[in-house]
């Protein structure tokens, strides 16, 4: 058990372990240990980013996707899927309904739906920096060109997030049919970074034939690649895909992991997912008290949200209402956070200042 907690405290001191020592840590179910890691974290956390916990808000504004990812409700051939698509209309109103209650950041997510050309979705970015200017625009739609990718950065987004879903490629492609790369997918990473984006990876927890070497390859990756966002949560399943009788990952694993990544990257933006709150009420203290400090309610309308269903079961995180958000606040403020009206950039991006650079044309050339 000491042993253990002076690999904690290597960790925060040096954000690197051998790889048999990460895997000692990840092995580690003891509840002394694990309190000292997540309170290492929770002080890692505190040092840059304070107590504010930064909300985004989900706008889920398509379901149609050209893939098939084995794991994802909305894949290609799920003929159950009740398809949709919000309006350029729909997706403004969310959006301004969000930025009234006090959300600076939206999130734009949906499966890679080529209907959503690059003029359409440039379209809606230049509307949405144009009504807001001091809002956030993070983008969630998969794989694209980097001549896309451009376009839509020169259009006014931040962010993107696309999770790298596995750093080993064998599981990448247990977890993908033919046609969908490793190296694709990475490319794809590589070539955000180097526009300017402030860019988020992440992967499930307890996938399908995930190893704990999966999982220390995959912190190795995110430690190398430096994102400024890192998404992960729980593998959930979903009753109409291939994998729908795998078991869920756990809430264990993954505030531990919360942990982990925060002392690897003090400074990243890491939310506490909804898949975490789909499996546990508390799921997003929880995940707060591990490290995290980002939150994303969904501001959605109600039927969407209910057939945007990535996995059985999804939690609301409903954030469409002042109530919502009231009580959202008054959840942190019982575990000693504060939700905050900001954009919440990345400490690199001071309040957007270096983001506004780039879209000047001074693009950072470095890669991962």
């Amino acid at each position: 058990m000491a042993a253990l907690k002076r690999l904690v405290d290597r960790l925060a001191a040096e954000r690197c372990l051998p790889d048999a020592d990460m895997l000692a840590l990840l092995a580690c179910g003891d509840g002394e240990v694990l309190s000292h890691l997540f309170a290492r974290a929770r002080a890692a956390r505190e040092a840059v980013y304070g107590r504010d916990v930064y909300i985004r808000g989900l706008i889920e504004f398509t379901n149609f996707c050209k893939n098939d990812c084995l794991y994802c409700g909305i894949r290609r051939s799920n003929a159950r899927a009740c398809r949709y698509r919000l309006t350029e209309e729909e997706i403004l109103l969310c959006a301004e309904a969000g930025y009234r209650m006090g959300f600076r950041t939206v999130v734009l997510q949906g499966g890679e739906d080529p209907w959503f050309t690059d003029e359409r979705l440039c379209r809606i970015v230049r509307a949405l920096k144009a009504a807001r200017p001091d809002r956030a625009v993070t983008l969630s739609v998969g794989e694209r060109s980097r001549e896309s990718y451009q376009k839509l950065f020169d259009a006014g987004a931040d962010r993107y997030l696309l999770r790298h879903e596995t750093a080993t490629k064998a599981h990448y492609e247990a977890l993908h049919p033919p046609g969908l790369s490793f190296d694709r997918r990475m490319q794809c990473l590589a070539d955000l970074r180097a526009i300017g984006y402030q860019v988020g990876c992440g992967f499930m927890v307890g996938s399908p034939w995930q190893t704990p070497a999966d999982i220390a390859r995959d912190l190795a990756f995110i430690r190398r690649f430096e994102p400024e966002m890192v998404g992960i949560g729980p593998f959930i399943p979903h009753r109409d895909t291939p994998l729908g009788a795998f078991p869920a990952g756990t809430v264990e694993m993954t505030c531990k992991l919360l942990a982990i990544i925060r002392l690897l990257l003090p400074n990243a933006l890491l939310p506490a997912t909804t898949a975490l709150a789909t499996l546990d009420p508390r799921g997003c203290e929880k995940g707060m008290l591990a490290g995290a400090n980002v939150v994303m309610p969904n501001l959605s309308p109600p039927d969407a949200r209910e057939k945007y269903a990535l996995y059985e079961g999804k939690a609301s995180a409903a954030g469409e209402t002042a109530d919502a958000l009231s009580d959202l606040k008054k959840r942190m403020e019982n575990i000693g956070y504060r939700v905050t009206i900001a954009r919440g950039d990345h400490r690199s991006f001071p309040d957007g200042e270096a983001a506004l650079t780039r879209k000047k044309g001074e693009h950072d050339p470095c890669t991962t």
